[in-house]
């Protein structure tokens, strides 16, 4: 079984179709018939149904497509840290970050990470959560970082930051009669909320401590920034939350932050990995520091 087999067989099975697949990889489409018949006679199995209707995938087709599709992702890591190597580094982290779980903490972080081991290579990825997910699966991202612990059974979830929910709410507001905003106060008043779509583990979690309302909220616009949450805010359309440690960073005119009412009103960082009894030694070391950066 060579690598040309294991591309061919991708791109079949992703347009379903001979001719198709021929154009993309430039050849013709006797020779990918050719490829796609001798990896089924070395696997002994049929990896597609050809029909009147169609080329579809077999339930063993689809099975072996999940797992060559892992394996090409591990030879992809594989040629790049090779390339980290050749140029100087000793491997790479590729890191996703979900439900905007970037703050100063996290790039004090990397800093130190930088200095204290400057031949391993840190990338970040910000991603929605569904693809980080995905991708720790698969193993095109090392670890993540997300606002929720909802991530199945396959992920590990550590809790990393807790951070206490505060609200944005317009200049001349009638809630900034209270130094401490309680949460029931902010019944009826329009929400500005963050898209779910964007941010699906923030919004998970900010539902939750919304349900005390006990009323349909009135939600006015969905947003997938903080600055264009903080612009209608300031325009006068509602109230906007975020967390404390997003203050220093959301001196923004027309808008004046409150505390809630509220300890258990807090949004916690999650330190996301795939379920493994092996880790690399440099995963290890990352880990380590940023559970003593967070206890510190």
């Amino acid at each position: 079984m060579e690598l040309r087999h294991l591309r061919c067989f991708i791109v079949l099975a992703e347009e379903l179709h001979f001719t198709r697949a021929a154009e993309r990889l430039h050849i013709e489409q006797p020779p990918l018939s050719r490829t796609i018949k001798e990896l089924e006679d070395e696997l002994g199995v049929v990896l597609f149904d050809r029909n009147r209707r169609g080329t579809v995938l077999t339930a063993a087709g689809a099975a072996f497509l999940q797992d060559i599709r892992r394996l090409l992702t591990v030879l992809e890591q594989a040629r790049e840290n090779a390339k980290a190597v050749a140029s100087g580094l000793r491997g790479s982290l590729r890191i996703a970050v979900s439900d905007g779980a970037i703050d100063p903490r996290l790039s004090a972080f990397l800093v130190r990470c930088r200095a204290e081991e400057p031949e391993i290579e840190i990338r970040l990825s910000e991603v929605p959560l569904a693809e980080q997910l995905r991708g720790l699966r698969s193993g095109d991202f090392t670890i993540g970082f997300a606002h929720t612990a909802e991530v199945g059974d396959d992920i590990v979830a550590e809790p990393i930051w807790r951070d206490p929910l505060v609200i944005a709410v317009p200049a001349r507001h009638a809630l900034l009669v209270h130094k401490k905003v309680p949460l029931h106060e902010l019944r009826g008043h329009p929400l500005v909320l963050c898209d779910p779509h964007a941010c699906e583990g923030y919004c998970r979690e900010l539902g939750r401590l919304l349900q005390v309302l006990e009323h349909k909220l009135n939600i006015v616009e969905e947003v997938s920034s903080l600055d264009m949450m903080l612009t209608l805010v300031g325009a006068g359309y509602g109230v906007g939350f975020m967390t404390a440690t997003k203050i220093p960073v959301c001196q923004w005119p027309d808008v004046v932050i409150r505390p809630l009412a509220m300890d258990s009103a807090v949004i916690t960082t999650y330190l996301l990995r795939p379920e493994s009894n092996s880790l690399s030694a440099s995963l290890e070391r990352f880990i380590a520091r940023l559970r003593d950066s967070s206890d510190g």
